[in-house]
């Protein structure tokens, strides 16, 4: 059976609650999202779309007990998105992300 799991997110959101509460992106992302997303020269639109991911791929494992922290995005080999649950690679599910000015889109299947 296949499972499908979209989220949208608001970029201001995010930015928002991060300096609201500094401790937010340790709580939500791993070090090397942080990273990652430190080295853009905007990084709002990339923890925004990757906290999109995790909350797409939460409702892709049909809402399973995963906590949002053991979600990560990763770049496999040729650049394309890929997800780790617990730090492992889910090889049957696929994730597209966008983002544009004001808000962040993820899209999860998992087959």
């Amino acid at each position: 059976m296949m499972e499908l799991g979209v989220d949208l997110v608001e970029i201001g959101r995010i930015r928002e609650l991060a300096r609201r509460n500094p401790r937010f992106l340790r709580r939500i992302f791993s070090a090397s999202e942080i990273a990652y997303c430190r080295a853009k020269k905007d990084p709002w639109p990339h923890f925004a779309v990757r906290f999109a991911a995790k909350e797409a791929v939460y409702k892709a494992l049909g809402k399973a007990e995963v906590p949002l922290t053991a979600i990560s995005v990763a770049r496999d080999a040729k650049g394309r998105p890929s997800i780790r649950v617990a730090g492992r690679c889910v090889a049957k599910l696929k994730l597209s992300l966008s983002h544009g000015r004001d808000h962040a889109v993820a899209f999860a299947i998992r087959l």
